[in-house]
């Protein structure tokens, strides 16, 4: 869909405001370079409904939403062939945006809580037990630069797969680790990748991970995302203990 000048406009301007959140401003410049105006509304809708955009971005996503029809059912890969969605869950999801960020062909990791059976819920609530929910990452990534095989690998460095009642100092249903796919295609390659894991014999201790279909995936409120950059000093001490159980986990990898 053409981005019209009234859009375009809006767009530029929020670019250069300074109250634009640094990831608001990288979905805006992408948008801006591609002209894909149903790429952005799609990629900041669950923010929009979660109302955790900055006030200016809110505004301006309801005037988008209002100058421009959109399909509120329409997933983004009906809309760019390359882009592909994967959901990771591993204890708290401040320690689970860094590792898949910095790879190439993620285009965005948003922490928020799935698999429950609450609507919209609140970072209270989940952590009350009552909504069945797990802290989780979702994550929008280029499959011609990454994919989703190389994701379920790195997903398994990230966490210790044999604690199905926690993960490190966190413990609780809501930082059980999953997989949830989104297709056969992505049960398939997660069923692989864990079989390869449990043939190596790397742990001592059975392979507890459950690959679950995907639910709805509800974005947390906004000072959890990418916390690691907001508040870089507790990020540390919060994943200190999975650094060292990582560490020594696959030590001997990373010296190969």
């Amino acid at each position: 869909m053409k981005m019209t000048a009234e859009i375009l406009t809006d767009l530029t301007n929020l670019i250069l405001n300074p109250g634009t959140r640094d990831w608001e401003r990288t979905q805006l410049v992408s948008a801006k370079e591609s002209g894909n105006v149903e790429q952005l509304e799609w990629v900041l809708r669950p923010h929009a409904l979660r109302e955790t955009l900055s006030p200016d971005m809110t505004d301006f996503y309801r005037f988008l939403t209002s100058s421009v029809k959109f399909d509120k059912h329409e997933r983004m890969e009906d809309l760019t062939m390359t882009q592909e969605r994967a959901i990771f869950a591993g204890g708290c999801f401040w320690c689970m945006v860094q590792p898949f960020e910095e790879r190439p062909g993620i285009l965005s990791v948003t922490s928020g809580y799935t698999g429950g059976h609450v609507e919209n819920p609140t970072y209270e609530q989940v952590c009350s037990h009552t909504t069945g929910h797990t802290e989780a990452v979702e994550i929008i990534f280029d499959d011609t630069q990454v994919t989703y095989r190389e994701l379920v690998d790195l997903y398994w460095t990230l966490t210790d797969p044999t604690d199905a009642f926690g993960q490190f100092e966190d413990r609780g249903d809501n930082y059980r680790p999953v997989i949830f796919v989104e297709n056969e295609v992505q049960r398939t390659v997660a069923e692989a990748s864990k079989a390869a894991l449990e043939a190596r014999e790397k742990f001592k201790s059975p392979i507890v991970t459950t690959i679950e279909d995907a639910k709805t995936f509800w974005p947390a409120e906004e000072y959890h995302q990418d916390f690691y950059k907001k508040n870089p000093e507790r990020y540390k001490l919060s994943s200190a203990t999975r650094h060292r159980f990582l560490k020594k986990t696959w030590k001997k990898e990373s010296d190969a």
